[in-house]
Parts: C-alpha cells; sequence; structure tokens
C-alpha cells in the first residue's frame, strides 16, 4: 500500500482539495474522477451507502484515481476495518470528543502492536494475494483523521491533537456551528475562531488542518486560516450549483401575481 495522498501532505505545506461523495452513486464518482481533485471523501455517516457501493467505489477509484478516503458513522471497530478492508487508504471519523476516544480511533485503524485491527483477505490486500505487503506498510500509510465539531471536542483539542497516530483534525462546520448554539450561522466570528484553534493546535501536534467549504469565500478563507485538508463541498452539491449556474443564465426575472 501507497497513500500518494498522506505523502504529499507530509513533503508539502500546499492546501490539498477534495470533495465529499454524499450522492451514494458510482456514476457521479466516476464523473468526478477526472475533474482534478486529490481525494474523494465517501460518506457512510449521512449518505446511504451500503458495504457493496462502498466496495465499488474504492474498486472504481483504483491505484490511479483521487485517493479513497471514507468518512464511518461512528467510532466504531466494525465500521472502521470495513472501510479499510474494502481498500480506503484513510479514515474520517465524526464526534471525536476526547483523548481516549482519539486513541481508540487509531487503535481500530492499526494493526497490533500499535492497534486491534484484525487481517483479512480483502479488496485492500488485493483479495490475500498481497497480504504480507500490505500487513507490513498498512500502519505507516493508513491516513486517520478525526472530526472536531463540538464545543467538548474544542475544550479537548490538544489532548485530542497529541494522539500518536491521528494524521488530520477535521473542522465539521455545520455541527461545530450547532454546538456553540448558532445554528446555521456559520460565519460567525467564534466559528472563525474555533476554526483558527484548530488550525494552531494542527501546527502544534504535526497535524493536518482540514474543513469543508460551500463556497469559493469559504475556500479562500480557509486557505487564509491556513487549512491544507480542504473539501471543496460535495458532489451533490456541485449538481445543485452547476443546475442553479445553467437555469439562471439569460432566464427571464420570474414575476409573482
Amino acid at each position: 500500500m501507497q497513500n500518494v495522498l498522506k505523502a504529499r501532505l507530509a513533503a508539502s505545506g500546499a492546501p490539498s482539495f477534495g470533495t465529499w461523495i454524499a450522492s451514494s452513486s458510482v456514476i457521479g464518482l466516476d464523473a468526478l474522477q477526472g475533474a482534478g481533485f486529490d481525494w474523494f471523501m465517501i460518506d457512510t455517516e449521512h449518505a446511504p451507502v451500503n458495504p457493496e457501493t462502498l466496495a465499488a467505489m474504492i474498486a472504481v477509484l483504483g491505484e490511479r484515481g483521487p485517493t479513497p478516503l471514507v468518512r464511518v458513522g461512528n467510532i466504531d471497530q466494525y465500521l472502521i476495518k470495513q472501510a479499510l478492508d474494502a481498500g480506503a487508504h484513510g479514515i474520517l471519523v465524526p464526534l471525536v470528543n476526547t483523548e481516549a476516544q482519539a486513541r481508540a480511533v487509531v487503535a481500530y485503524a492499526k494493526y497490533p502492536p500499535l492497534g486491534v485491527r484484525g487481517a483479512a483477505a480483502a479488496a485492500a490486500s488485493r483479495y490475500g494475494r498481497e497480504l504480507a505487503t500490505y500487513l507490513r506498510s498498512a500502519n505507516a500509510e493508513t491516513f486517520v483523521g478525526v472530526q472536531i465539531e463540538t464545543k467538548e471536542a474544542l475544550e479537548n483539542l490538544d489532548a485530542i491533537a497529541s494522539v500518536p497516530g491521528v494524521d488530520l483534525l477535521f473542522v465539521g462546520p455545520t455541527d461545530l456551528t450547532l454546538s456553540l448554539g448558532l445554528l446555521d450561522d456559520r460565519k460567525n466570528p467564534r466559528v472563525r475562531e474555533a476554526m483558527q484553534r484548530v488550525v494552531a493546535s494542527s501546527s502544534a501536534h504535526g497535524k493536518v488542518p482540514g474543513t469543508l467549504v460551500i463556497d469559493l469565500e469559504e475556500k479562500r478563507r480557509a486557505v487564509e486560516l491556513g487549512f491544507r485538508f480542504i473539501s471543496l463541498a460535495s458532489d451533490v452539491r456541485l449538481l445543485l450549483e452547476g443546475a442553479r449556474t445553467y437555469l439562471a443564465d439569460g432566464a427571464p426575472a420570474r414575476t409573482t401575481a
């Protein structure tokens, strides 16, 4: 296993851009993979992606597509094992609020002696044909991300960031905004301040700071703040924005009675 994304992030301070795959569509993923994204985050927390669809998506990407990553639904050994066995090069885990939870995520993603992941002759090891090579490389190459998206996580930020084996601290901006009592006010200065704290803690502990943006203004702001792993919206949002752009171009103004 060779994780191109992890190597690139270690070698360069430049931001890496990907997108969220929230549609559960293998065709949509395939259509986007030549667009220039560095990675895809296949969402299995909020999107209805079953194990077979997940495996098909990762197979479509193969070794030459954007790096396949999976957002699992919970801090769960089974879910993390399923994603990595399917061939994902990394995982992102939501609602990691404590150091103990971050340590559990790392343990579930790593083979002994660093963790408790079980070996399997699955897609990641080419169904066992490359198991020996995979077992020797997976611990170093697997990209492990935890989401910082609650007030509790912010209170424990440095402890979470200090956990060995965590590569990415990812701000979930919508849930963080909700947790701060701001509903959907993503542009509130308190949200920006919290995001700055995540970038600073990431820098102090040698982690990669990440977030998701929903428009070009947020993209520019994320780059200015120092985020290096940035999701450019999602496949569903790109579809909707493209449709709106086409419909709005030259369309007559609508009137109401």
